[in-house]
């Protein structure tokens, strides 16, 4: 383990799984923690319940499509939905720089309580704490939440054939994000996808015996998450270039700016490994909802359970996918 934390650290791939391997699992080992899903899964006397926490420093605070009090509350509830579960009560903290703008403050706290009444969930408790000057870059925003688990949703083995579903076209947050963060200007219609995705995760639940697992994309973006599904699971995924849905405008602007758009943060999508059998049908119900009109299947489970996550190329190719092991876009969440 390295002596010092570095931004890399903070940046969803190779080094913070290694910092979360190597120092937080050693220290807080137990079984929930370690299935290393996107919420805790714990069993009660009325049923499994799913807990989640997350923090958020994005910067700019303000963008396209969103802002951190926006993207405080659906990260976190997405989270809960990809478990399976119907997100219920959030809680909350602000950690917030002296001198910070009242106003701003409440724009932001105005968006989170929008957002919640927009998705069903409440916040039921909170803290708040200000800092001196210079100790925080504005305002940092915590939250955690906690929802029941649907009686018929368990994350279940991977069998070869299985396919792989994105719901939406990746990219569009660190796109953006990179766009405001960078001042750079540009034609076209850049608006990050943070929403949440508990419409097509609830849509879903006649499905979920045909569902083997549910993962949302955010920090490291498509290609890490399916690293992650990968090492978790113990199979090789096979991903069709040609089938991953990104916008014209969103490539034109990674290839100018040397991003690799299966690197890049979505936050309002998830991804679906699903019976073979079923994925038509599981993929149509996903179109048929605004936010999931550009669902596609990009892949599929292959037999060797050799961890390993590769692209087929629009030419016949392939490409290796690591996790996100190189600095990209800090902040993004």
């Amino acid at each position: 383990m390295e002596e010092h934390i570095k931004l890399y650290h903070g940046d969803g791939g190779k080094h913070t799984n290694a910092l979360i391997n190597e120092l937080f699992y050693k220290y807080f080992n137990n079984e929930i923690l370690l299935s290393g899903m996107d919420s805790a899964i714990f069993n009660t006397s009325i049923g499994r319940f799913a807990f989640t926490t997350d923090s958020f420093v994005v910067k700019p605070r303000f963008f396209p499509g969103g802002d951190i009090g926006k993207l405080a509350v659906c990260g976190t509830v997405n989270d809960l939905a990809v478990s399976g579960a119907k997100p219920l009560y959030l809680s909350t903290g602000f950690i917030i720089e002296e001198g910070f703008s009242i106003n701003e403050l409440q724009m932001i706290v105005e968006s989170m309580g929008k957002t919640c009444q927009e998705i069903g969930v409440k916040v039921i408790t909170g803290d708040t704490k200000v800092v001196e000057k210079g100790n925080v870059d504005g305002l940092y925003i915590n939250t955690s939440g906690i929802g029941i688990v649907d009686k018929n949703y368990k994350s279940k083995p991977l069998q070869p054939g299985d396919n792989i579903i994105i719901t939406g076209s990746i990219a569009e947050h660190g796109t953006v994000i990179a766009l405001k963060r960078y001042d750079i200007k540009v034609k076209g219609d850049f608006k990050s996808d943070c929403g949440s995705v508990y419409n097509i995760t609830s849509r879903l639940a006649p499905f979920y015996s045909n569902i083997k697992l549910m993962k949302d994309p955010t920090r490291g973006g498509l290609a890490t998450a399916l690293n992650e599904i990968s090492s978790i699971m113990g199979h090789r995924i096979r991903i069709l270039e040609n089938n991953i849905p990104i916008r014209n405008e969103v490539r034109a602007v990674c290839s100018l700016l040397g991003i690799d758009p299966l690197y890049l943060a979505s936050e309002g999508r998830a991804i679906l490994v699903v019976d073979a059998g079923m994925t038509q049908e599981i993929l149509l119900c996903i179109q048929n909802l605004d936010n999931g009109k550009d669902a596609s299947i990009i892949g599929i489970i292959e037999e060797l359970k050799d961890n390993i996550v590769y692209l087929e190329t629009k030419i016949g190719g392939r490409r290796l996918l690591h996790t996100l092991d190189t600095p990209m876009l800090p902040r993004i969440c």
